[in-house]
């Protein structure tokens, strides 16, 4: 769907009215990382190449991006602090027909912003970088705090912090490292220290990341540590043991 989007050249993409949180697919995570993204026409034996250059917009009632989305998405929380939200009367009712109206007057304006940040040859900020967008940091966020105003992607490293995957993930390292601390155990262990030991913060935990039907899946929870292996939180990662073991096994490292 995303390479036929692609092929067309849109300036906007956009998913409306979602149901459920932006997950992070494979291919729409490329398309939010990369230049170019190659794949195969549908009914046809030919691949192509296009260029993701689009805005891809999203909207829904109390969704949010979840996984790796949260780094690539900017947020925007809108209460209409009103019981009927659609009975709204509005100040500009048409305002996207002004907006198209008046187009070239904004681009303008924000070009505008943009050279002037050039010319005074892009003056240093208190900026914090995000991984893979340094060129629309350089040129989207950097000029408007070079004019004094908040930082745009402030709401995506709320978002980041306020991860649920990586709070179970920190509530998961600070379990393992007082149950365990630094000796490696694989998923086996894992399971029979839950069940012999009566480890219940451990086993909550677990449940939450793999239970089905009143149980662990032992798998489910072997691929989630191996998706998250490496991952810091709270100055500590589960880091894979080197020794060679029939099954694989993991650490708690601390990193400082």
């Amino acid at each position: 769907m995303l390479l036929a989007e692609f092929m067309r050249a849109p300036a906007v993409i956009e998913f409306d009215n979602m149901t459920t949180d932006l997950i992070a697919h494979k291919s729409l995570c490329t398309a939010l990382t990369s230049e170019f993204m190659t794949g195969r026409i549908l009914g046809v034996s030919k691949t192509a190449t296009v260029s993701t250059r689009s805005l891809f917009l999203s909207s829904g009632n109390n969704v949010a991006p979840v996984q790796d989305m949260v780094r690539r998405c900017l947020t925007i929380n809108i209460d209409p602090a009103c019981e009927v939200p659609a009975g709204r009367r509005f100040k500009r009712p048409q305002l996207l027909e002004d907006v198209k109206a008046d187009r070239e007057q904004y681009v303008s304006a924000a070009l505008t912003i943009i050279r002037a940040f050039i010319c005074a040859n892009t003056p240093a900020s208190d900026c914090k970088p995000i991984g893979t967008y340094g060129v629309w940091s350089k040129l989207c966020r950097e000029p408007l705090m070079w004019l004094g105003l908040d930082d745009p992607a402030q709401s995506l490293f709320i978002a980041m912090n306020d991860n649920p995957d990586r709070d179970i993930l920190g509530r998961l390292l600070h379990a393992w490292q007082s149950t365990f601390d630094s000796a490696p155990r694989g998923v086996k262990q894992v399971m029979d220290t839950i069940h012999h030991y009566s480890q219940e913060d451990f086993k909550d935990i677990c449940e939450e990341i793999a239970g089905e039907r009143d149980a662990i899946n032992r798998r489910v929870l072997g691929r989630w540590i191996q998706r998250h292996e490496n991952q810091i939180v709270d100055n500590m990662r589960l880091v894979p043991d080197s020794a060679k073991r029939s099954a694989k096994a993991w650490r708690i490292e601390l990193v400082s």
